[in-house]
């Protein structure tokens, strides 16, 4: 454990309790009585921590919030662990990017400020965090933020809603009644699972496919857990269904360093091969994005099951090969 590490957890166990005894706190950080006292004195002299030994309590603890005298003590935000650092990153990020018009706009402004100060500390302020450190997105498209504050309103007041839906696929707009079940962030893009009184099934809708949305007054049905992830949690990607069929995929020694260590799903099953290939099987119940996914990685990827699939994949490469020897090459 680094010296970081044992200051943030010394915090975390002087917070948590009125006070802790030198033996325990040595037992949890795993060091001698000398680093201990290094520790508590860094804390007490660099970052201010109201850090006092209670003799009726038998241990160390925080001075209560009337008797501190002094500077302020606060963590620097970058000793958060690994985790709440990675989840403060992505609070921000999708803050940031929401369109900040409409009513949500005064109330994202302060939360971007907060998560800008927890993120920064003295010798790291928020702007050089912010210039150290970027997340890109790929593919993000565009929605109507007074579209997802309808979907989320009535998403936690358990309301139905009628939509207007441009059905990408198709081209087509159609009017749905839908019960609002769960928001999904996913691959940079929000999606709504809900059940649609149309089609009296369990549907994603793409929230940048909504072109209106209202509230009505009616009471929304519900759907289970267990149900939801049974129709659309149980394929590939975004696409629900009830139909799994179960996909492997072979790739080559070169391209296995990656997809080793690459989450496709939940469920996936995967093992290195002999010629040092790499082997990976996916349930799915559209195979629409499963196929995208394929076809990105070119010749090291071969569809070994099922045949259904395989002839799928040859289909949109014979295709693809006819487009390129068809086209008219410009000089």
């Amino acid at each position: 454990m680094s010296a970081m590490e044992r200051i943030y957890r010394i915090d975390q166990l002087l917070a948590g309790r009125k006070a802790v005894p030198r033996a325990e706190l040595q037992d949890k950080l795993g060091v001698s009585w000398a680093t201990l006292k290094r520790d508590l004195a860094y804390m007490k002299d660099r970052l201010h921590a109201p850090i006092v030994f209670d003799r009726d309590l038998g241990g160390y603890r925080f001075e209560k919030e009337g008797q501190r005298i002094g500077p302020q003590y606060e963590l620097p935000g970058l000793w958060f662990s690994a985790e709440e650092i990675h989840a403060l990153l992505t609070m921000q990020h999708l803050l940031a990017n929401l369109d900040t018009g409409g009513l949500l706009g005064p109330h994202i402004q302060p939360l971007l400020a907060r998560l800008s100060g927890l993120l920064g500390s003295a010798d790291n302020p928020a702007e050089e965090v912010k210039k150290r450190i970027h997340i890109e997105t790929v593919g993000a498209r565009r929605f109507h933020l007074s579209h997802f504050q309808a979907v989320g309103s009535a998403l936690l007041r358990r309301k139905r809603m009628l939509i207007r839906y441009h059905a990408r696929g198709t081209d087509q707009e159609t009017a749905r009644e839908i019960s609002p079940q769960r928001l999904i962030y996913y691959r940079d893009n929000w999606y709504l699972d809900a059940w649609c009184h149309l089609r009296e099934d369990l549907r994603a809708f793409s929230l940048d496919a909504i072109r209106a949305a209202d509230i009505l007054e009616k009471k929304a049905k519900e759907v289970s857990e267990k149900r939801l992830d049974q129709v659309l949690g149980s394929g590939y990607g975004i696409f629900s269904g009830d139909n799994v069929t179960w996909a492997t995929l072979h790739f080559t020694p070169e391209r296995a360093r990656w997809v080793a260590a690459e989450k496709w799903h939940p469920d996936q099953v995967g093992r290195v091969l002999e010629d040092g290939g790499y082997e990976l099987k996916v349930p799915y119940t559209d195979d629409r994005e499963l196929l995208m996914d394929v076809l990105k990685f070119g010749d090291d990827c071969v569809v070994v099951a099922p045949d259904s699939l395989r002839r799928c994949v040859l289909m949109k490469l014979s295709v693809s090969l006819s487009n390129y020897e068809s086209a008219k090459l410009k000089p």
